[in-house]
């Protein structure tokens, strides 16, 4: 065998090679879209839906607090807190940390009621209600659709006012700091709207 047709057909094993192996990398790639798409699917997205609705609501509790002042009713966001935050930090706000922050509340709302501002008094109100909630509905009622269909219903409230108080779903993009309230807002519906279809 001569030395150019040797390299001929080392030069043809190595495309072979190289074709198998992008085969396998096409079939790896398909396989990952394939899980995620599962993952999403049965679970995964609305967990991360879940984290992100509940991280929005207390934005919008904090901001209502401080600098948004609206005549919204958004004292919901507390029992929509309490139905939407996630497993695990509602389990800590059950355990004893909820039970301190509970007492250091009530401490200071009774000796201190001038100095308990009003921006305090909200989120003082959303641990003590995840403390001293009864288990049919901490347990029984959070985690399953009577708590993803009231979740629907205060997003969709506050949506709403939020939209006829901007004067349209328009302006409620284009105002000063709308943008944000208004996604954050979104949040709060997509979150049992994704958990109730899927």
């Amino acid at each position: 065998m001569t030395f150019t047709a040797m390299r001929r057909s080392d030069h043809g094993t190595l495309q072979n090679m190289l074709g198998t192996d992008l085969n396998e990398l096409a079939t790896a790639a398909k396989n990952l879209a394939n899980h995620t798409f599962m993952l999403t699917g049965l679970g995964f997205g609305t967990s991360i839906l879940e984290w992100i609705a509940s991280v929005a609501a207390i934005y919008l509790l904090v901001l209502d607090r401080t600098n948004w002042k609206t005549n919204m009713l958004t004292s919901l966001l507390i029992p929509y807190i309490f139905f939407s935050l996630p497993s695990v930090i509602f389990s800590l706000f059950r355990g004893e940390v909820g039970k301190w922050i509970a007492i250091v509340a009530v401490v200071l709302q009774l000796f201190f009621p001038k100095h308990f501002r009003e921006w305090f008094e909200l989120p003082a109100a959303a641990v003590l209600l995840i403390v001293v909630a009864p288990n049919l509905i901490a347990y029984t009622f959070r985690d399953n659709w009577v708590g993803l269909f009231i979740c629907l219903g205060i997003g969709g409230y506050l949506l709403q006012e939020h939209i006829r108080a901007s004067g349209g779903f328009k302006n409620a993009f284009t105002k000063a700091n709308g943008i944000s309230n208004t996604l954050g807002i979104i949040a709060l519906v997509v979150f049992p709207v994704w958990a109730i279809i899927f």
